[in-house]
């Protein structure tokens, strides 16, 4: 279950990261506005979370034979790739307060920050609990983490972002290193 549970901390790092400059891009953030984001992110990681797995299951045994590399292979990529951008990225475009958690904006941000959720999902079933587990424990994380970066981002400042996006893809790496590890 740990192994679920640093997934979801790693996958739902990005979408934490882009709703809390949402929330720092909003004059406030109601109640509602901090639903409507956690429900798109979480929403969204559990779709693609589903179809990387469906798709490394649809393949068999070939695909067990080499499905620790591709996680690995995947996930450490995943990982060295939001650590980077987070070094490098100044930051995320502010909208206008009125627009930040616009629900197009949302959809927006939700697919984008829950693509990595397609490539990591293959290695959904190489963990311990069940793949279904796995992707109700993704999903429900990154929707209550991302409820509280709403708020997060209003009063913390723009700094928090790359802070997150680094521990999001240190985790990633350290999750690709254990499969590889385990199945060797």
């Amino acid at each position: 279950m740990l192994a679920a549970v640093v997934l979801a901390l790693g996958l739902s790092m990005d979408a934490v990261a882009a709703i809390s400059v949402r929330g720092l891009a909003a004059t406030r953030v109601r109640v509602r506005d901090a639903l409507m984001a956690a429900a798109f992110v979480g929403g969204a990681h559990a779709a693609m979370v589903t179809a990387g797995w469906q798709a490394g299951a649809a393949m068999g045994e070939q695909f067990r034979r080499v499905d620790h590399w591709i996680a690995f292979v995947l996930l450490v990529g995943l990982g060295v790739r939001a650590m980077v951008a987070a070094w490098r990225a100044p930051g995320t475009p502010v909208l206008s307060p009125d627009r930040a958690f616009a629900p197009g904006v949302l959809a927006v941000l939700a697919i984008a920050t829950s693509i990595d959720g397609l490539a990591a999902g293959v290695s959904v079933s190489l963990l311990v609990p069940p793949p279904l587990v796995t992707v109700g424990v993704i999903a429900g994380l990154t929707a209550a983490m991302s409820f509280a970066a709403a708020f997060a981002g209003r009063a913390a400042g723009a700094r928090l972002g790359g802070r997150l996006e680094i521990a999001g893809g240190a985790a990633l790496c350290a999750i690709g290193v254990k499969i590889l590890v385990e199945h060797l």
